[in-house]
């Protein structure tokens, strides 16, 4: 409890050199250092109880001994006794050497030299409980410094999360292609297996997982192994690397789909549509038993909005009328600063041409711009 490694922050995410970014094996670790923490804590609560306990059962009795010391009688509590050793005169040698009796107060004890000896007994009796308690109450304190500091490492998190700045020693000097390379190939080597359905996405991060699985199909690595492309570009990537591919409508179950996202949240929600294949990204990665989630460090944010504008798909027919009710959205209204109908390229949200851009669906792109962060990102 008190010396595992710190909670993992999303600087630790990024910073494990060639993995993607969504793993599940961290979000265990969070669980694990959290299940420390509650037996930490409960461990605390038990050394309180037990000091309380013997501290009533050392003081709080309601029976004590009676023993005799020379002539008189001396009220000796439990600890005393346990370190006291009887040693009987001769006149005392008539009389019982203890009886048992209701409590009271001392009477005068009459000491003798061969009497009881108690010497340091007492001391050992009166510093025993207290010491108990003041251990459990260290105990208490360190484990609430190490649940503050927890729980202001999830604030922080929050709070003074930039990505931008945040770049790990390994990657240092290191391009944003070489970044998204890195994570491509990686999430490939360690996720896609021979014989198995593969979803590709979409996009200049996603475009290096297609490079590598067309790689390890070439060299004979990967066998008996069928893909399925998110847009037209992708399959077109594909085809030109020799990658078997196929449509949903011959594969409605797919193992794993490798793909990127244009944000990440601390809560790992996505932005995605930036390059205008929303749909078919959504379609394919919701029937797979596997996502992994490409990036590079400059798409991790604090929170989805302000950053990256929102793409939402929809239908031509009366597009005008399908924008104002997006816009008029609870989860979105208070927080969208415009509405923008994409045109040109439907691959870039930036204008570049004067017609409504298109999708691979024929659906129209509405960007969603905020001018503050997204307060419940699940509902919006």
């Amino acid at each position: 409890f008190f010396f595992d490694p710190p909670p993992l922050k999303m600087s630790n995410v990024e910073s494990r050199e060639s993995r993607a970014l969504l793993s599940t094996a961290d979000n265990n670790a969070m669980h694990a250092s959290a299940y420390k923490t509650l037996f930490g804590i409960s461990a605390v609560l038990g050394c309180m109880a037990l000091s309380i306990a013997v501290d009533r059962a050392v003081y709080g009795r309601s029976t004590a001994l009676y023993a005799p010391v020379g002539q008189g009688v001396a009220t000796v509590r439990p600890v005393t006794l346990a370190r006291s050793a009887a040693m009987p005169t001769a006149a005392s040698s008539g009389q019982a050497s203890a009886v048992m009796a209701a409590s009271q107060e001392p009477t005068n004890a009459v000491p003798s030299g061969n009497g009881f000896a108690l010497e340091g007994s007492h001391a050992a009796g009166w510093m025993f409980a207290p010491m108990a308690v003041l251990m459990a109450g260290l105990t208490a304190m360190v484990a609430m410094i190490r649940l503050s500091q927890r729980q202001a490492s999830v604030v922080q998190k929050v709070a003074t999360y930039q990505p931008r700045r945040w770049l790990m020693t390994s990657t240092a000097g290191l391009s944003q292609d070489e970044l998204k390379k890195m994570v491509g190939y990686k999430s490939v080597d360690d996720h896609v297996r021979s014989g198995m359905v593969v979803g590709l996405g979409t996009g200049s991060t996603a475009a290096f997982a297609v490079e590598r699985v067309g790689q390890k199909v070439a060299s004979g690595e990967l066998t008996d192994i069928i893909c399925i492309p998110t847009s037209e570009r992708t399959k077109e990537q594909a085809e030109s690397l020799g990658i078997p591919l196929c449509t949903l409508n011959e594969k409605s179950h797919i193992d794993v789909s490798i793909d990127g996202a244009d944000e990440v949240d601390p809560d790992w929600n996505l932005v995605k549509g930036g390059g205008g294949a929303l749909l078919r990204e959504k379609m394919v990665e919701i029937v797979s038993d596997k996502f992994i989630c490409i990036v590079d460090e400059s798409k991790l944010c604090p929170g989805l909005g302000p950053g990256f504008p929102l793409p939402v798909e929809i239908t031509p027919f009366c597009h005008e009328h399908t924008m104002r009710v997006v816009a008029g959205l609870p989860a979105i209204a208070p927080y969208l600063k415009e509405a923008v109908l994409r045109m040109g390229s439907s691959s870039s949200n930036k204008p570049d041409g004067d017609n409504i851009a298109v999708t691979d669906n024929g659906n129209y792109i509405v960007d969603l711009h905020f001018k503050e962060m997204i307060k419940d990102a699940p509902a919006a």
